[in-house]
């Protein structure tokens, strides 16, 4: 690796021969020097990675420059076929209003009406909607008095409606505004005084709806022949959680746990009963359920970029170029190889790390006695990694239903991290829960076809969309 045309390796490997040749330094010193050169290492690790070959989001790149997205050939804007949203005239107006000629300003003479030129402003109108139930009171000769039932749900003298709450648990656990937000929208724009603590009770009715829900969707993920999973860490209160999620094309689970391994996994309740294809990021601890595994090979791309751009090794540029060329055949191919095809990409794929074992062997064990395992570089482990997991990685070739990455499984968490970024955590363990079970039901809804709002707007209205009947 070299930065500014200084190559930091054979720096540090200079530095640290002197340490090992000078032996009028003293124990003390020796073991100072060695700690100042780790760190040094680990900094200079850093320095050179991005979006590209780590894990580190796009928005940590410096001086990134917007990638364009389209296709060599291709114009920008819509492609052909692209069906856009385009502003168009309705049938029936909410309200019509007639422009008349003024015949003062016309020459003199006889006219007669045609017909119209018609022109649509679309607009909205934030307003506040009262409703009043006046209950009838009829009394008897007797002097009994007899009360019509009010609607089921209004039970005070005044209270919020379901649209209200509906629209307030979409800004809050959709949109991620904050409360204190929330409740100046609610004055400013509708003049409807709602404070924070209204709003978070709002939340607490919609997760105690969901409680059929959840258990529908941890039934439907368990049972499913395709999951990807995921996770990362999230801020309760000022300590660190974890936030689980395990998802498919139709189904979306999000939980929160204090731990991140198998104790987590199995009080979810999915990951123990799952008997399909797992899709993860080689977490090993998603390896000790009795179930098939596809690795992510996004992630292994960014690691053989690391392994090139740093290291050096040529094996792990190739190996990337023949992912990226087994991807591209596979989707030309419509999502699965022929066997013909599929076992002479894996005999391309083991000749290459057959080369990378020459490029980057196996480090030697020192001779001056130390115990314990020898430290391996990160090229290293990965190339082991892709040869023992050989067939996880690759079975994206042969079964069209298993994609090449977790992606749908990092999109589904992606806005998770949002969140906390817009709140910075989680005040307490009752809010985290609040915002899985009910952020589980809106990123299902969409997959299924439903609007957050519309799904909402069943949820409190005690209905459940169609896809759950």
């Amino acid at each position: 690796m070299k930065i500014e045309n200084i190559d930091i390796e054979a720096t540090i490997e200079k530095a640290q021969a002197l340490v090992r040749e000078d032996k009028e330094l003293s124990a003390a010193t020796r073991s100072m020097f060695e700690i100042l050169i780790l760190i040094i290492t680990l900094l200079a690790n850093r320095l050179n990675l991005n979006s590209t070959n780590s894990s580190k989001p796009p928005s940590s790149d410096p001086n990134r420059k917007k990638r364009l997205n389209r296709k060599a050939g291709k114009k920008a804007g819509g492609q052909k076929g692209h069906v856009g949203t385009t502003l168009k005239q309705v049938d029936k107006p909410d309200s019509l209003k007639v422009i008349n000629v003024d015949r003062r300003k016309l020459p003199a003479g006889k006219y007669r009406q045609v017909g119209f030129e018609c022109r649509q402003v679309f607009d909205i109108d934030i307003s506040r909607i009262v409703t009043e139930y006046r209950a009838q009171i009829l009394e008897n000769e007797n002097g009994n008095r007899f009360v019509a039932s009010f609607p089921e749900g209004v039970t005070k003298a005044v209270q919020y409606g379901t649209g209200v709450k509906a629209h307030s648990v979409y800004m809050s656990q959709f949109q991620l505004i904050p409360y204190n937000r929330i409740r100046d929208y609610f004055a400013d724009q509708l003049h409807l005084p709602v404070s924070e603590g209204s709003i978070f009770n709002f939340n607490q009715e919609a997760f105690e709806l969901l409680g059929g829900f959840e258990n529908r969707v941890k039934t439907e993920l368990a049972s499913s022949d395709i999951a990807h999973a995921d996770e990362t860490g999230v801020n309760i209160g000022g300590k660190r959680r974890w936030l689980h999620c395990m998802s498919n094309e139709d189904w979306t689970f999000y939980g929160v746990h204090e731990k991140r391994g198998t104790i987590a996994m199995n009080d979810m309740g999915i990951l123990p009963f799952f008997k399909g294809t797992l899709c993860h990021d080689h977490w090993k601890p998603y390896y000790k359920y009795d179930c098939a595994h596809a690795l992510c090979n996004a992630h292994h791309l960014r690691e053989l970029t690391r392994a090139y751009e740093q290291d050096g090794q040529q094996w792990a540029k190739k190996l990337k170029n023949l992912l990226e060329t087994i991807n591209r055949q596979v989707t030309g191919a419509g999502g699965t190889l022929d066997t013909h095809e599929s076992q002479k990409y894996r005999q391309k794929y083991r000749a290459i790390l057959k080369q990378g074992e020459i490029e980057c062997p196996e480090p030697v064990k020192s001779e001056n006695g130390k115990r314990g395992r020898v430290k391996k570089t990160k090229s290293r482990n990965l190339l082991e990694r892709l040869k023992a997991y050989e067939q996880y990685t690759l079975r994206f070739m042969d079964n069209k239903h298993i994609p090449f990455s977790n992606n749908l499984g990092e999109s589904d968490i992606r806005m998770t991290k949002v969140q906390q970024k817009i709140s910075g955590c989680f005040r307490s363990v009752n809010g985290a829960r609040i915002f899985c079970r009910v952020r589980s039901y809106l990123s299902t809804c969409r997959k299924q076809g439903v609007k957050s709002s519309r799904a909402l707007d069943l949820l409190f209205n005690g209905k459940l969309p169609e896809f759950m009947m």
